[in-house]
């Protein structure tokens, strides 16, 4: 390896001024680019950041919080006297040889439905007609801008005729799909073309396209075990044969699934907030997830249902910004960012997915509402959604701090809340001997309390017996009544 007193030689990275994406944004993107390519291999030193800023025309706190961003996603480590280094982790890119390409690349055409899969489905737990605590998955309904939100709602409505109610398009309206790919690129650190974005009816209509798009019956699907039932109920419709892989704290365990099921098809991942234990899959586990897919050829499905919910200095990027061989379908939804009514979720695809996925949709023409697709479409590009992400997330935290401080003080001794930087809800263990998950949630359901157990998640029997805890539905002041209202009821079992 080449070495460099003064540090790796970086070339100017061409910052756009123009650009939606912040200057730090665009550093942060380039400079991930060069590491993950190998063109900054594991172990190089970087200049320091005078030096960067002056190479590259910023300001130093610019190149400065370029650094800390890259440190928090474990792709750069500090050392005091010595310098700022790429991680020891990072992995070297797979050679091009290896990566399946052309035929070998592209997945098996449409599997048929499982004439046993309907045996085999999960019930999922339907969602209350009104927000109540402990509800998980379900945005601030009182916090919502209602009244923008009906500005641009009619100022779409009042368009021409054949702008809002002809047939959609089945790939998805083009002006959403340009705008999510601009906000990927400039808040979420992912680069893709709109033509990667698909606008599905949902996320769950995602999983069911991709699941039929990926999957033959029989094809082994790493699933997290415990894992959200919704897209695992879209695999079994498909007939894959589902493998529990165990999930601990920093993710996917990567290698209890290769020993499980070595050639398996697809991995099915919710790195930012593992669904429903709340864990965020540490950066060495993503690469060892990466870089097992680029080994096998096989597919994975990052869910980032509340990625863009996270409490902390720095949010954590997408596995999907990582991803140097394109194995990553990536799926966002609008359900938890604006509200659930709207039904539209999305996919960024790899390119090598990209004809399969627009061959798909022309067969099945089923395009989501033209109409909520263009007013989501406005929201985003005049600026209102990141307004309200950014207005969200200290809703979230305050409504997440009050769960915790109530709960030290009315559940001690019988539910240990778990602390959480991301999503929506978290996970209580129960700490009383003897009492089960299942008991304590149907007499919380009695109670009107909206809980589940961990086991309903649950692929293969866990180790561990708690209770789902959402905290994104309702006030503070309702979450300390309804802490209390729990703490009432475990009593009354104990």
């Amino acid at each position: 390896m080449t070495k460099y007193a003064g540090g790796a030689l970086i070339p100017v990275i061409p910052i756009r001024h123009d650009d939606s994406a912040t200057i730090t944004v665009q550093l942060v993107a380039a400079l991930r680019r060069m590491i993950l390519s190998g063109q900054l291999p594991a172990g190089v030193r970087l200049p320091a950041s005078r030096t960067l800023a002056r190479s590259q025309g910023v300001s130093r706190t610019t190149a400065v919080n370029t650094y800390e961003q890259l440190a928090a996603e474990g792709l750069l480590r500090s050392l005091v006297g010595s310098g700022t280094y790429v991680s020891d982790t990072i992995l070297p890119p797979v050679p091009a040889h290896e990566v399946p390409r052309g035929e070998d690349a592209v997945p098996p055409r449409l599997a048929t439905l499982s004439r046993d899969a309907s045996d085999r489905y999960y019930t999922r737990l339907a969602h209350p007609d009104t927000p109540r605590a402990f509800v998980t998955g379900m945005p601030a309904f009182d916090v919502f801008p209602m009244a923008l939100w009906s500005r641009l709602s009619a100022r779409h409505w009042r368009g021409g005729r054949s702008g809002v109610m002809r047939y959609p398009d089945p790939c998805g309206l083009m002006e959403l799909r340009r705008s999510v790919s601009q906000h990927m690129r400039a808040n979420r650190g992912v680069t893709c073309a709109p033509e990667e974005v698909f606008i599905f009816n949902g996320a769950q209509d995602a999983f069911n396209r991709i699941a039929s798009m990926l999957v033959n019956p029989g094809d082994p699907v790493w699933f997290e075990n415990p894992g959200t039932v919704g897209a695992r109920n879209s695999f079994i419709a498909c007939g894959a044969r589902l493998v529990p892989v165990p999930v601990d704290a920093e993710g996917l365990d990567v290698a209890a699934g290769l020993e499980a099921a070595p050639e398996y098809r697809l991995a099915f991942v919710t790195p930012a907030h593992q669904h429903p234990l709340g864990n965020t899959m540490s950066v060495s586990r993503r690469f060892e997830l990466l870089r097992a897919a680029e080994r096998t050829g096989a597919w994975i499905i990052e869910d980032d249902y509340v990625g863009e919910f996270h409490y902390g200095s720095h949010t954590p990027p997408p596995l999907k910004s990582m991803d140097a061989s394109g194995r990553v379908v990536y799926v966002g939804t609008f359900s938890k960012s604006i509200f659930p009514a709207l039904r539209l979720g999305f996919v960024v695809a790899p390119p090598r997915l990209v004809e399969m996925f627009e061959r798909t949709a022309a067969a099945m023409l089923q395009g989501a509402p033209t109409g909520s697709q263009a007013i989501v479409a406005d929201f985003i590009d005049e600026g209102h959604f990141t307004t309200h992400i950014r207005r969200m997330r200290e809703v979230y935290a305050e409504r997440r701090d009050a769960l915790i401080r109530a709960a030290d003080r009315e559940l001690s001794g019988m539910l240990t809340v778990q602390p959480t930087e991301t999503g929506f809800h978290t996970i209580g263990d129960l700490e009383v001997s003897g009492l089960s998950e299942t008991v304590v949630a149907g007499a919380a359901g009695a109670a009107g309390i909206a809980t589940a157990p961990l086991g309903r998640f649950a692929l293969s029997p866990i180790d561990r017996q708690g209770l789902t805890l959402g905290f994104s539905a309702v006030p503070a002041a309702q979450i300390g009544r309804s802490v209390a209202a729990l703490g009432r009821v475990m009593r009354g079992l104990v």
